[in-house]
C-alpha cells in the first residue's frame, strides 16, 4: 500500500493508446481533468469510465488502475480543492481549464471546482458491488458475501483483482485503514482504544496499516492533525 508522490502535478499527461497503469498511490489528493481520449479507472472509489469533460477528483492517499483506450488519453492533473469531495463530475469547458493551467495551476483548479457537476458514472458488475459493500463496512466477511449473490467464493478474489488489481481482503483493509485516518484528527481517546473502534486487532495492526499507505505512523499524524486544520496527505 505504499504512496508515490503525482507525475506532472498541475501538467498535461499524456498516454498511449491501451497504455495500462497498474493500481497504484499517490501522496497528494490531487484534480484530473480529461482533455482528450479516455479510460477506465478503478480504484477506492469505484470503477468509471472516464471521456473528455469528466473530472476526477482523488482524495487524499486513495489508491487506482487506468485501462486507457484505443486513442489513449490527455489528462490535465490539478492541485487538490478545499471542499471539492472526492468522485466524479464533468466540466463544460475543459479546454479552458487547460489554459487556465498555463499560467496558474490553482486559478484553473478553482475554476474546475466552480463548474463541477457531480456524476454518475461508475459499473455496476458484481466486482463494484462487492467494492461498495467492502467501503460501506470494512468487516464484511466476503465468502458469505459471494454466496449470497450466487458467486463460487474461491473465484471472487481473482475476479476482483483483474477489475481492481488488488485482493479483496487488501481492499477491505485499505476501506478500514481510510475511515481510521478519517477518524484520526478528531480522536480524543488513545490509539489503542481508535484500532478496537475500527476493527483492528491492535494499536500495531492499526500503526503497521497506516505507515503501509501515508508513510508516516498514526502518532506523526495525529500531531500534525494538532498543527493544522486536520490531517494532511504528507
Amino acid at each position: 500500500m505504499g504512496s508515490s508522490a503525482l507525475p506532472g502535478l498541475a501538467g498535461i499527461g499524456r498516454h498511449a493508446p491501451d497504455e495500462r497503469l497498474p493500481r497504484h498511490r499517490h501522496a497528494e489528493a490531487y484534480v484530473a481533468v480529461v482533455l482528450g481520449g479516455g479510460y477506465e479507472e478503478a480504484g477506492d472509489a469505484g470503477r468509471f469510465a472516464v471521456r473528455p469533460g469528466m473530472v476526477v477528483v482523488h482524495g487524499c492517499w486513495t489508491a487506482h488502475l487506468d485501462r486507457f483506450g484505443a486513442r489513449g488519453a490527455e489528462v490535465l492533473n490539478l492541485p487538490a480543492v478545499p471542499g471539492l469531495a472526492p468522485g466524479v463530475g464533468t466540466i463544460d469547458d475543459p479546454d479552458m481549464a487547460a489554459r487556465f493551467a498555463g499560467r496558474d495551476p490553482r486559478a484553473a483548479a478553482a475554476f474546475v471546482a466552480e463548474r463541477f457537476r457531480t456524476s454518475s458514472v461508475r459499473h455496476a458488475d458484481w466486482p463494484d458491488l462487492l467494492a461498495a459493500a467492502l467501503r460501506t463496512d470494512p468487516d464484511l466477511a466476503i465468502t458469505p458475501w459471494a454466496r449470497s449473490v450466487g458467486l463460487d467464493p474461491a473465484s471472487v478474489s481473482r475476479g476482483f483483482a483483474r477489475a481492481y488489481g488488488t485482493s479483496p481482503k487488501r481492499f477491505r483493509l485499505e476501506a478500514r485503514t481510510r475511515r481510521a485516518l478519517a477518524a484520526l484528527s478528531g480522536w480524543r481517546g488513545t490509539l489503542a482504544d481508535l484500532a478496537a473502534d475500527q476493527g483492528f486487532a491492535d494499536q500495531a495492526h492499526l500503526a503497521r496499516a497506516v505507515a503501509a499507505m501515508t508513510g508516516l505512523p498514526p502518532v506523526r499524524l495525529r500531531a500534525k492533525s494538532v498543527q493544522a486544520s486536520g490531517v494532511r496527505c504528507s
